[in-house]
């Protein structure tokens, strides 16, 4: 699937984003996604995002910084809206650490 291809179990990465809570407005999210600062990383390889109409899927791994931290996640539902903070966790998992 290309980044702009989408299906019903994705996502605009700025919406989810969004939708997440990890931005406090769309604007800020899609901002995010053009420093290209965030990669997506699917089936081993890793991709740096530079658009926010990058679509997303449950079991993508994101990397970004945010403020002082590194995150580093796996989507696991990409939702249908900014809900509250209980919800918006809910979207969303801590990567397990890479083991070699």
């Amino acid at each position: 699937m290309t980044p702009m291809q989408t299906d019903s179990s994705s996502c605009r990465l700025d919406v989810w984003l969004w939708r997440a809570r990890f931005f406090k407005t769309r604007a800020l999210s899609a901002k995010a996604c053009e420093s290209g600062h965030i990669r997506i990383e699917r089936f081993g390889k890793v991709v740096r995002v530079e658009k926010p109409s990058t679509f997303i899927k449950p079991d993508d791994h994101l990397i970004f910084a945010l403020g002082t931290r590194l995150l580093d996640i796996v989507v696991v539902d990409t939702g249908e809206r900014r809900g509250p903070a209980s919800e918006a966790q809910s979207l969303y998992r801590q990567a397990e650490p890479h083991r070699e």
